[in-house]
């Protein structure tokens, strides 16, 4: 009790003096430690190093700012340009050659411990200006081998030979030799695909996109590749949910029971009439309706769809990526399916593919130019499933360019702001950054080479 007593009892006046010194002495320190700090940024600031955004980053000079960031809510994030901004050389490789653009001290693994495997096979005609940044950011996130079925000016010599030179991936032509191998398909005595038989353009693309997965998979499994997905070059994978932004951890925590996963589609939501390169300069998708409250896709249809025939101009029903096993086939361009089973699938409830839809002006005048169907309602219904694509192709068969360029404008182009937060804030749109992330740094690179 002594000591209970003793440590009640007042204090001599010199001990109070001590502690009301030390009180002093702390709340001095507590002062002066954040106004130091501030001195010490604003020296560092006015030097000119050491405090950078890290938005400015990807941003050596004003013509490069980061792209889409003008019409995004970050726009207002403070921006650089001094000597000491981020230059992507220092990431990319160096070499003036024309090939494939890896980070110089990160190497992509193709050898057998990398799991799971994964390939992409697709059917283009596109040139390396779409290609590269393509397979770039697909190999980033996690896949190791690429089947490209070529024609068109991705068959061309100066195209192909970049293409071969690129470890992982297998090109292969539209010869006589690959259409009479692939006349002899069974895919040719089944019903699944009848009703596009023998039709032109985008029916008959579907056929020989079918096709040309029938053979991706044999040479998937003669890559031992573990999953295997079908992608067209206008389409980039986003593995929201993810741990790293990685396609192959997504597909890793896949369960063993299940055969195929499927991404729902977004569709690129343009804000401008003058895209030139869709996949840096635009940030607005529209979200499929698998990932939305089924109260808030219908009640915002009208408003979401502007008058276009369809929530979305092109297809909705996502793509997906298959195990690769026994008696897998093709079940159109979007799916996979099985000789011997139903298979088991999943949708993936964050993840998506993103696809860029009608995201240049140029695109109403591509597929007119690869069709030969009359601009008549009734003969477009011979060369388009969609709605919308069959309105394009009349439009660009029929109309001057100021013509094409306002209905381009009224049907593709996202214009009224007010409508454009409206539906960001209900979730219908939303703003995806991530691919240019990677596509920056490409493109950087590209403008250095071609100057020299």
């Amino acid at each position: 009790m002594a000591g209970l007593h003793t440590s009640l009892r007042p204090q001599p006046p010199s001990s109070a003096a001590n502690n009301n010194s030390f009180i002093v002495k702390l709340l001095l320190l507590l002062t002066l430690l954040p106004l130091s700090l501030s001195l010490f940024a604003f020296f560092l600031q006015w030097r000119g190093g050491g405090v950078d955004d890290p938005i400015s980053r990807w941003s050596p000079d004003e013509s490069h700012k980061f792209p889409g960031m003008d019409s995004s809510p970050l726009s207002t994030v403070g921006y650089s340009s001094s000597s000491h901004s981020f230059d992507c050389s220092m990431l990319l490789g160096h070499s003036n050659t024309a090939s494939f653009p890896y980070y110089r001290d990160w190497k992509f693994k193709f050898d057998s411990d990398l799991k799971p495997k994964i390939c992409i096979t697709t059917s283009t005609s596109a040139g390396l200006e779409q290609i590269l940044p393509w397979m770039f950011y697909h190999k980033v996130i996690g896949v190791s081998t690429f089947f490209l079925f070529v024609e068109g000016k991705a068959a061309s010599p100066a195209v192909s030979k970049v293409l071969e030179s690129i470890p992982g991936v297998k090109v292969i032509y539209r010869t006589t030799e690959l259409e009479e191998q692939q006349a002899k398909s069974r895919i040719w005595n089944e019903t699944w695909l009848s009703s596009f038989f023998y039709k032109p353009c985008n029916y008959e693309l579907f056929v020989k996109q079918s096709l040309n997965m029938e053979m991706a998979i044999v040479m998937a499994r003669d890559a031992g590749a573990e999953w295997i997905i079908h992608l067209d070059t206008d389409e980039l994978l986003h593995p929201a949910g993810s741990r790293e932004y990685s396609l192959r951890q997504l597909l890793i925590d896949v369960p063993g029971n299940v055969d195929m996963v499927i991404f729902p589609n977004y569709e690129s939501s343009i804000e401008r009439d003058d895209i030139k390169e869709p996949f840096t300069e635009v940030s607005m998708f529209k979200k499929n309706y698998d990932h939305l409250m089924k109260d808030t896709y219908f009640g915002m249809y009208k408003e979401a769809t502007r008058g276009n025939p369809n929530y979305f101009l092109t297809y909705g029903n996502g793509k997906s990526a298959a195990r690769v096993q026994d008696h897998l086939r093709p079940n159109g361009a979007h799916r996979w399916h099985n000789y011997m089973k139903t298979p088991n699938e999943i949708k993936l409830e964050e993840a998506a593919v993103l696809h860029y839809t009608y995201s240049k002006f140029s695109d109403l005048t591509s597929r007119r130019d690869r069709c030969g169907c009359k601009p008549t309602k009734e003969d477009v219904k011979r060369c388009f499933m969609l709605e919308f694509d069959r309105s394009a192709f009349i439009i660009a068969s029929t109309a001057t360019e100021e013509e094409m360029l306002n209905w381009y404008r009224e049907h593709v182009v996202w214009t009224d702001r007010t409508l454009n937060l409206k539906l960001l804030r209900k979730g219908i749109l939303t703003r995806i950054y991530a691919p240019m992330v990677s596509f920056t740094c490409t493109h950087q690179l590209g403008r250095k080479r071609s100057s020299i």
